[in-house]
């Protein structure tokens, strides 16, 4: 297994999270435990949880974090579970948290994984690999206005009727099993000028990857509880990776760093009725040069950050 990976924008999310030496922050996203590393080498006094689906991740970060302490616990769990489960470990407020939404080098270069349409791999897309919901599921059993509407909202392709029309005809013909195959018949659907000159496979296997995960139901559900867990003082860094992750990180944050438009204006707010947060940076930060020049997968970055107040 390849285990490489290039954490991106880490010198920025670690500087974001303001770490304190005694702190207990939490990795959401541990991956190959880039920014795990980096957050336990700084609080040297504290503690670190850190959730993720994939065992392989897990078992490789593991190893790799007890070279550096034995201050952490690793979660084989969604992040949306995080509150309940730190609830379980007798947390309920932590220093900081991290969200990387994107997907390590070694599972998007792993063919036997299906998250590359570069390799040919079997149709999977799964992050916990013990659930039922697989990319050949999509492709071969929803409907297909499902299909259309998943291609559309999700992966923004703006031929998402016919693509999921050719795929229903062709899958009566024979079932689609690899992700080569899911290539072709996009191409076919999409004509090869179309297809060379926009690359609508990016789109569509990003938008069966998002419904095989529930990658933004999650994202959704999961804000409100992370800004909750804060200390005051507090810092949220959230590094997304296409338009509809960070439309929906935008869009929770200004909801609760402003007052409502109703409460304005009145002499005294009522504290329920205050902002929970302040933003740290209203424009998203980018990678630098010198990270595009090395990493080419952070071009689509964006790092945004929050403190509770």
């Amino acid at each position: 297994m390849k285990t490489y990976h290039y954490s991106v924008l880490l010198k920025e999310a670690i500087e974001g999270l303001n770490i304190k030496e005694d702190g207990v922050y939490v990795d959401a996203t541990l991956g190959y435990a880039g920014h795990s590393k980096e957050i336990l080498e700084k609080c040297k006094k504290g503690y670190l949880f850190a959730f993720d689906e994939d065992e392989e991740a897990i078992k490789y970060s593991s190893d790799l974090l007890h070279k550096t302490s034995g201050n952490f616990k690793i979660f084989n769990e969604n992040f949306v579970n995080m509150k309940k489960v730190l609830n379980n470990e007798n947390i309920s407020k932590v220093d900081g948290i991290i969200f990387d939404l994107g997907f390590s080098s070694p599972q998007i270069d792993n063919e036997d994984r299906g998250f590359s349409f570069m390799v040919s791999g079997p149709l999977d897309m799964r992050m916990n690999q013990h659930k039922d919901l697989t990319a050949k599921k999509v492709v071969n059993e929803y409907e297909e206005d499902d299909l259309t509407k998943i291609f559309y909202e999700y992966g923004e392709e703006k031929m998402s009727k016919r693509i999921a029309s050719i795929i229903c005809k062709e899958r009566k013909e024979k079932e689609i099993k690899t992700t080569d195959e899911l290539v072709e018949i996009i191409k076919k659907a999409t004509g090869a000028n179309y297809f060379f000159k926009n690359h609508p496979e990016r789109q569509i296997f990003q938008a069966i990857r998002i419904e095989v995960n529930h990658e933004l139901e999650v994202l959704e559900k999961v804000l409100p509880d992370a800004i909750n867990l804060l200390n005051k003082g507090g810092r949220i860094c959230v590094i997304t990776f296409h338009s509809l992750e960070d439309k929906i990180v935008k869009k929770i944050f200004k909801k609760y760093s402003e007052i409502d438009d109703k409460l304005r204006g009145l002499p005294i707010v009522p504290d329920e009725y205050k902002p929970l947060i302040k933003i740290i940076n209203h424009k998203p930060i980018l990678a630098s040069e010198e990270e595009l020049k090395e990493n080419s997968r952070s071009h689509s970055a964006k790092l945004r950050i929050v403190e509770r107040i």
